[in-house]
């Protein structure tokens, strides 16, 4: 037997499992500390009650000779590919439920969609980014050109003169909350064509997006997009489904990843469960879209108030307006000032370093929580930031 030897250029712990890890050890030594998470992006709001409604209703059907469902289409049941399609087209967008497959979430579904591609492909990741499109490459063993996010051009990468197959990109941004606009995604679009790549487009946080002419929530808004582009969806963040296990993957029928994506989840998969289709398209559509997106308009707000309070101490960031995400500068190691911030003030965010080289001297704080654990957090984080500026000021450049 021989290991994929491909594994050891991984680092020693997943980014979310290090964080994990640390908290746990600050919990085991002070046991009674109440901790505030604004760190992995989990939700905590309740499922809307006609999402719970749909849940019974199809369990209640499977338990009946006339509505019990076994093995489901693999790309999904007509119902919820429909209320897919419905859920572009009231945004101006056109698919069709053939180019859509119903998946157990993005993250699960960009992992699998690597299965279409050969190892000699060159993939192009923009730094910072989420972890797992890099973890996903490496395992596989393929080169990664990194393009780089910085505060210079907004954590928005534009398309660079090397040469790609392969181009990941996630608007709004997992973790710097930045989003672009339809035209400077455009400007990726022609880059794809003109190298003949494809654009693997994470769009999973598009229900977060306010401003439409600032922030494009669909690639498909884009001209061309349909030659070159496939886009990712999920309901965990829109829907509060991080635990349900539901997303969805837009691939245009023009494009022989279409047929191959099928034949893929033929094999290697059996679809979502027909309960959880069911839940999907209650969230997507009619009063149960209406109740989810008031859960969506809780985080926007916990986002607010922790720019807000961002802007009061003057402290630089990123996202928040079109994401659930705020990135912030540090200016020191940042898992030195994730420490620090946990023992001082007992809150949790995300180390900008482990998202990559350009995400050091930043951290990620999530709009993930209640509206009063938001406001704690918010109140903590200011006392600790005074003393932080007093003690670390005078060594590092904290301000601008």
């Amino acid at each position: 037997m021989k290991l994929n030897k491909n594994y050891k250029h991984l680092g020693e712990n997943y980014l979310f499992a290090e964080v994990s890890k640390r908290v746990e050890a600050y919990k085991s030594e002070f046991p009674n500390s109440d901790i505030i998470s604004l760190g992995i992006g989990d939700v905590t709001q309740p499922l809307s009650a006609k999402v719970s409604e749909a849940c019974r209703e199809a369990g209640m059907e499977l338990s009946t000779k006339t509505g019990f469902h076994g093995y489901g289409p693999y790309d999904g049941y007509p119902f919820l590919k429909n209320a897919i399609v419905a859920y572009y087209k009231k945004r101006g967008i056109e698919i069709n439920p053939d180019e859509v497959f119903v998946t157990d979430g993005a993250k699960d579904a960009l992992g699998a969609f690597l299965d279409l591609f050969d190892v000699s492909n060159t993939v192009m990741i923009p730094d910072p980014v989420y972890p797992a499109y890099v973890d996903a490459n490496v395992m596989d063993g393929r080169k990664i050109i990194y393009v780089d996010g910085t505060r210079e051009n907004g954590f928005l990468p534009m398309p660079p003169k090397a040469k790609a197959d392969i181009i990941y990109l996630c608007s709004p941004n997992n973790p710097t909350g930045a989003a672009y606009t339809a035209e400077q995604l455009n400007e990726w679009v022609q880059y794809a064509l003109d190298n003949e790549a494809v654009i693997l487009y994470d769009a999973a946080y598009e229900a977060f997006v306010e401003d439409g002419k600032k922030a494009a929530r669909s690639i498909f808004e884009v001209t061309g997009a349909r030659d070159c582009a496939v886009e990712f969806c999920s309901l965990s963040k829109l829907a509060g489904f991080t635990g349900v296990r539901c997303g969805w993957t837009v691939i245009p029928m023009a494009s022989p990843l279409n047929r191959m994506f099928m034949r893929r989840q033929a094999t290697k998969f059996n679809g979502t469960s027909y309960v959880v289709q069911r839940m999907a398209a209650s969230a997507l559509s009619g009063a149960g879209l209406e109740e989810t997106m008031k859960s969506v308009a809780v985080y926007k707000s916990n986002a607010k108030i922790i720019t807000d309070k961002f802007d009061a101490l003057g402290i630089e960031y990123v996202g928040g307006k079109n994401a659930p995400y705020v990135w912030f500068y540090c200016g020191i190691d940042s898992w030195e000032f994730f420490d620090y911030l946990l023992k001082k003030a007992r809150v949790v965010v995300t180390p900008g370093s482990g998202f990559g080289k350009n995400g050091e001297g930043w951290l990620r704080i999530t709009s993930f929580n209640t509206p009063e654990r938001t406001q704690e957090a918010m109140k903590r984080f200011e006392a600790f930031w005074k003393e932080y500026v007093e003690v670390k000021g005078k060594l590092f450049k904290v301000i601008k």
